[in-house]
């Protein structure tokens, strides 16, 4: 007796690739199971406004690279009349307008989308920084060393200090040297110098609160402290440590934020607005960043994909069939006819294609009857019948065009060659069987070509089929498990209805 061991053992390793290579490909290019699904993504909009002085224009904004906790999805530039172009230099990332000559008000937008992605994290320094030397004038030298021994009394390491720092220059009654101090500098600007003169490397970053239907928005400041080998945020008027979920971090101090040359009285502003975007649409913008997306489908040009999606859908016709002739015990003419009569009920939509279906081959027994009469030899009859078969679709696409159908058109993409061998196999099934038995697989090969275009049409199972091919390795070991089966049909077990009444 041959051991089943080695047959469930593939099956079982069919089963496990197909589920784990899915899973894997879900959970590294975020692809959705089911279709329809969409994810939440920020528009945010930038609107630089100036006045021109009539001679040549160059406006250079500095641009978000890969901020904490976000990914860029799209961007755009929406200025008419000018150039755009997203430039790096020196580790930034800027946009830049340019114009010949402008004169007067003007207004620049850049809009990008950007998506909440917990992964994306801040890379680190490749050379640590280290602290700037701060020049003080004599009076304020002299309040900012008292300020800082007095927080540093009060502190043991980066983090604590910087808190104390921020209570010190926020109190409802600030001292005297907080005070002298912060004439002339805002909190973030004075905490940033404050903590070089400590010996601690720090910088200003400004970012974007994200909320919903926010207009005329101007950015946040914020202060970086770089300790233990990363940069840490606080917020320089709470002391609160960490970046906000909803804040997008947009600019960091060292560059100018907005230079414009040609033009005069400056200004951004941003407004914010979440919009929905379908996840499938998403993971393919996204496909190149991943390993998956290296050998996936959608590497390849659009209408090859289109082939792939039609090709994909295939084997679930073919399980269609096998399901329905060895466990249901349904009788079809051809084997895998029906998978691609359901083929043509994609493009034929289900009603219109069964019309033609049952039309095709009627008249095409009609029309192999007279044949029968001539004696013609096999390979002569079967192309008489794929030259009539052809001249039926012919004339009734015509027909159906002239009477305003335009799905009679369609009809051409019925498998003009399997139809002819259906209606020989009919014709020679009637003459040695009967007509009942043409009834019989004919509506069975029907019945098959509709449920596997019901299965096929599916949206779910089109969904699945392109976006995780490896799942056919699951079909192919439910194939393998059916074709094992030895047992009685589901069509078979009537004739056991006299025996269960009996009992």
């Amino acid at each position: 007796m041959i051991s089943r061991v080695p047959f469930y053992t593939i099956v079982v390793l069919f089963i496990l690739a197909g589920l784990g290579l899915a899973i894997a490909r879900h959970a590294q290019m975020e692809i959705p199971f089911l279709p329809g699904a969409e994810r939440p993504v920020w528009l945010v909009e930038a609107r630089i406004d100036f006045n021109a002085k009539n001679e040549p224009v160059l406006v250079s904004m500095d641009l978000p690279d890969s901020p904490p906790g976000f990914r860029l999805f799209t961007e755009q530039a929406a200025s008419p009349g000018y150039g755009f172009s997203v430039i790096r230099h020196d580790g930034n990332r800027r946009g830049e307008w340019s114009i010949r000559r402008a004169v007067g008000p003007q207004t620049l937008y850049y809009k990008a989308q950007f998506l909440q992605a917990s992964d994306i994290e801040e890379l680190p320094e490749q050379t640590p920084p280290e602290a700037q030397t701060i020049d003080w004038d004599g009076p304020q030298g002299t309040a900012a060393t008292q300020l800082l021994a007095q927080a540093q009394q009060r502190s043991s390491t980066p983090q604590s200090l910087t808190r104390e720092l921020i209570k010190l220059l926020n109190q409802p009654e600030p001292g005297q040297n907080a005070a002298l101090l912060l004439q002339g500098h805002t909190e973030a600007d004075l905490l940033v110098k404050l903590l070089n003169q400590a010996g601690l490397p720090a910088r200003e970053s400004q970012g974007l609160y994200l909320e919903d239907a926010r207009r005329r928005q101007s950015l946040s400041s914020f202060v970086e402290v770089y300790a233990d080998n990363r940069w840490l945020v606080f917020d320089p008027k709470t002391g609160e440590q960490g970046l906000p979920d909803n804040v997008l971090m947009w600019h960091k101090k060292g560059v100018s934020l907005l230079d414009v040359n040609g033009g005069s009285g400056s200004n951004v502003s941003f407004s914010i607005i979440r919009q929905t975007v379908p996840a499938l649409q998403l993971a393919r913008a996204q496909a190149e960043e991943h390993g998956f997306g290296q050998f996936s489908i959608y590497q390849l040009p659009i209408e090859e994909q289109s082939m792939f999606k039609l090709l994909l859908l295939l084997p679930i016709g073919a399980a269609a069939v096998v399901f329905m002739r060895i466990i249901v015990g349904v009788k079809t003419s051809g084997t895998f006819m029906p998978v691609l009569i359901a083929v043509a009920f994609l493009q034929t939509s289900l009603l219109p294609g069964i019309v033609s279906f049952i039309t095709v081959v009627a008249l095409g027994l009609l029309l192999r009857g007279y044949l029968s009469r001539l004696n013609l030899l096999l390979v002569a009859r079967i192309a008489t019948l794929v030259i009539l078969v052809v001249f039926i679709i012919a004339i009734m696409s015509i027909v159906g065009y002239q009477l305003g159908f335009n799905t009679g058109m369609t009809i051409t993409f019925f498998p003009m060659i399997i139809m002819a061998w259906t209606i020989e196999r009919m014709s020679i099934l009637w003459e040695e069987d009967g007509p009942k038995e043409v009834l019989k697989q004919g509506g069975g090969s029907l019945l098959v070509a509709i449920l596997a275009f019901l299965a096929m049409e599916s949206k779910l199972v089109s969904h699945l089929t392109f976006n995780f091919p490896e799942l056919h390795f699951v079909l192919l070991a439910m194939i393998l498990l059916m074709g094992q089966y030895k047992g009685y049909k589901l069509t078979e077990l009537k004739r056991f209805k006299a025996m269960v009444d009996r009992a």
